[in-house]
């Protein structure tokens, strides 16, 4: 049996390549109906995202150019599931005709290409270099034929059941505990409004119990900046928030974790009742900045995992927000600046937080770096200006 297994050599270089980018580059392959002869690999966190292995041959120019634009039409329709505003692609070719004008199509449009007759041959792109820097020693392998057919399997085999975990572990829906509390807390406070005051309606009930107000904020009662965010005007805007929070907040939960979902509660009921300060004198209340922040989270979190979640976030999570956005700016009694500062100061916060398996250690600091710097700008505009 094992004498059955022919390789060519265009074969092995395609499958060294294959056991480089996905084991050890994190790439993963791309079904796409029709495509023959060629491998399509995707990493949205790399410098080249795409990935293309094409082993077909192209005998003259035009056939050439045709791929070309074939790929940049297939680059689109990934842009738009992705979320991503701009994808670079290395194509790697394995056989060209003679009549092929190559030279002429090596960089063009966010299209990088290569043209290998080995694989020591993409030492000569340093394009390739400066991003793959290891790729000519890491495809070296002592094995051939069916033994070298057999370990590439494996590997990726091995890889692919990693990554399958990983996405079990993420997605696998859990218990949210902490977005039971939330909703207990606000009930409670709603109900005590009535119990030891005049009503969720009366301002010096929500005075008593905490609500925004900028002229106390400012004289040192800080706990405000929190407190308000489990306080609500009426029952229709504690059942809107309630709803909402069920829905987004165990979500997050269960994606992020428990301590890291508390974390970006707070951190944008914080910024949005902040931002409030610098537009809104008057009283306020309500969850609806950590709400959004939530939502923004979702934004950063599904940003990583756009792959499974590109769809829902284009074209459910944006609309969402730029829907309530919208209601905010031409309702009247609408806090949007308390919106606004919670959807940034989440989406910040989970920046710095990070998404496990996902986010690198940079990027977590650059966030940290960002949440700083936004609140210290919020506290600056909301005590001093």
């Amino acid at each position: 049996m094992q004498g059955q297994i022919i390789l060519t050599k265009n074969d092995e270089i395609a499958m060294k390549l294959l056991h480089y980018f996905i084991t050890e580059q994190g790439y993963s392959p791309i079904i796409l109906h029709g495509a023959k002869n060629e491998i399509w690999l995707e990493n949205l966190n790399s410098d080249y995202k795409i990935v293309r292995i094409v082993s077909n041959y192209i005998h003259n120019d035009e056939q050439l150019k045709f791929d070309i634009f074939k790929t940049k039409q297939i680059v689109k329709s990934i842009k738009r599931k992705t979320l991503s505003l701009k994808i670079n692609v290395l194509n790697i070719f394995l056989n060209l005709g003679d009549n092929v004008d190559f030279e002429n199509h090596v960089d063009e449009s966010n299209i990088s290409s290569t043209y290998i007759n080995e694989i020591t041959d993409l030492n000569k792109y340093n394009f390739v270099l400066e991003i793959f820097p290891d790729i000519t020693s890491h495809t070296v392998f002592k094995e051939e034929g069916f033994e070298l057919f057999s370990k590439i399997t494996r590997d990726i085999e091995s890889k692919n059941q990693n990554d399958a975990m990983i996405a079990e572990e993420t997605f696998k829906p859990k218990k949210p505990i902490i977005t039971y509390i939330l909703i207990l807390i606000n009930l409670l406070t709603f109900l005590s409004m009535y119990a030891f005051g005049k009503g969720s309606t009366n301002s010096t009930t929500l005075l008593k119990f905490g609500a925004s107000y900028p002229d106390l904020i400012k004289s040192g009662q800080i706990y405000r900046l929190i407190t308000s965010a489990f306080l609500h005007i009426g029952v229709l805007h504690l059942l809107f928030n309630i709803y909402a929070l069920y829905v987004i907040g165990s979500q997050i939960e269960s994606y992020l974790g428990k301590i890291k979902y508390i974390i970006i509660y707070l951190f944008s009921a914080l910024c949005g009742n902040l931002l409030s300060m610098c537009f809104f004198t008057g009283i306020s209340a309500g969850a609806s900045g950590a709400i959004f922040g939530l939502l923004g989270s979702m934004l950063y979190f599904g940003y990583h995992y756009r792959v499974y979640l590109g769809n829902v976030v284009r074209s459910q999570i944006i609309p969402l927000i730029i829907l309530n956005l919208f209601l905010g700016f031409v309702s009247e009694g609408i806090n949007n600046a308390a919106h606004i500062g919670g959807l940034i100061g989440g989406f910040l916060i989970t920046y710095a937080l990070g998404v496990k398996y996902k986010s690198s250690k940079s990027e977590r600091v650059n966030g940290t770096i960002m949440s700083i710097i936004f609140l210290g700008f919020l506290i600056y505009m909301g005590f001093y200006k």
